[in-house]
């Protein structure tokens, strides 16, 4: 048996259950209380958990990311809401140099359990200062775990373990996931250690995360009508990667196409990739191929920003590149 309800919703009966079962659990940021999240995901929590355990921050992602280090310091588990990726980097000092390091640094006697999430990806007309993608760079980074839930079982499972890790974890959410409905089976069971095959295939692994994965499986039912047997490989947990699952899809499949919202140059596709020459090489009937973000600014107008982005088409024509 399973229930319908869409990614927000998931995630934000989530975040409810963690405020109700875990009382040092507290939710933090801008418009979280009296406007209920930027995107709806706190709705109603201000007058159920009241000022104390919903906290309205001012604009000042340095500040309120800091203070959410201290809460977890102190032993509470602080929720801590970025309203977009590109606004997490004005709170880059505190997440790379001191949430990151405080467990090396301090010899294994302090621990952060600090929870940051926050809003990524283009595909919404938001133009260029409100579209990044910088999973890749969280990811680059030692002492953090960094999830990607592209599913609604992911949006709903994936909070409690990050909350009961001892170390912090970023969670990147793609916005144009935000209204997909789903199923949630009885019986989930969600971990944040490793990939998942979201679609079983024989001729070629497409590998993805986050807001990507829609459209590779998009991508994989063209494929099925050409006759290619695709399999749909989901990252979910960019740091640290499971790069077992990655070399065994691979091992099944021996052509690899990796889609990744970031820009070529640097990007999460690259490690990847390079992660597939070091475990699978000889595995390999061909080159891996990538399909990222066009090396611009994203733009605004819809027909451009489309253009600038992975697509199923994009990903089919590199597909289609191996066999033709």
């Amino acid at each position: 048996m399973s229930r319908k309800l869409n990614y927000r919703e998931a995630m934000r009966e989530a975040m409810h259950e963690a405020l109700t079962n875990d009382p040092r659990v507290f939710l933090m940021g801008e418009d979280v209380g009296m406007y209920g999240g930027t995107y709806a995901f706190s709705k109603g929590f201000l007058d159920e958990f009241g000022p104390e355990r919903i906290r309205d921050t001012p604009l000042s992602e340095l500040g309120f990311v800091g203070a959410g280090i201290g809460a977890a310091l102190g032993g509470m588990r602080p929720i801590v809401e970025v309203m977009t990726v590109n606004f997490s980097l004005l709170a880059l000092d505190q997440i790379v140099n001191s949430a990151a390091t405080f467990r090396h640094m301090s010899g294994g006697q302090f621990s952060v359990p600090l929870v940051i999430r926050m809003t990524t990806g283009a595909g919404r007309q938001l133009a260029a200062q409100h579209s990044h993608s910088l999973e890749g760079w969280y990811a680059h980074i030692p002492g953090i775990k960094v999830l990607a839930p592209a599913t609604i079982e992911d949006a709903r499972g994936m909070l409690a373990p990050a909350l009961a890790d001892p170390d912090p974890v970023v969670i990147f959410e793609h916005a144009a996931l935000f209204n997909m409905e789903g199923g949630l089976p009885d019986d989930w069971n969600v971990d944040i250690s490793s990939a998942k095959v979201r679609r079983a295939g024989k001729d070629v692994a497409i590998i993805t995360h986050g807001g990507s994965l829609p459209k590779a499986l998009a991508a994989a039912e063209q494929l099925a009508a050409a006759g290619i047997d695709a399999e749909v490989l989901d990252l979910r947990v960019l740091r640290p990667l499971d790069t077992a699952t990655i070399a065994a899809s691979v091992a099944k499949c021996h052509r690899a196409v990796v889609v990744d919202e970031g820009w070529r140059t640097g990007s999460l596709a690259a490690e990847v990739m390079a992660r597939i020459m070091e475990n699978a090489f000889f595995e390999l009937d061909a080159p891996v191929a990538r399909v990222c973000s066009e090396e611009v600014p994203i733009p605004y107008a819809r027909h451009m920003e489309e253009a600038a982005l992975p697509q199923a088409d994009k990903i089919v024509a590199a597909v289609k590149g191996f066999f033709a």
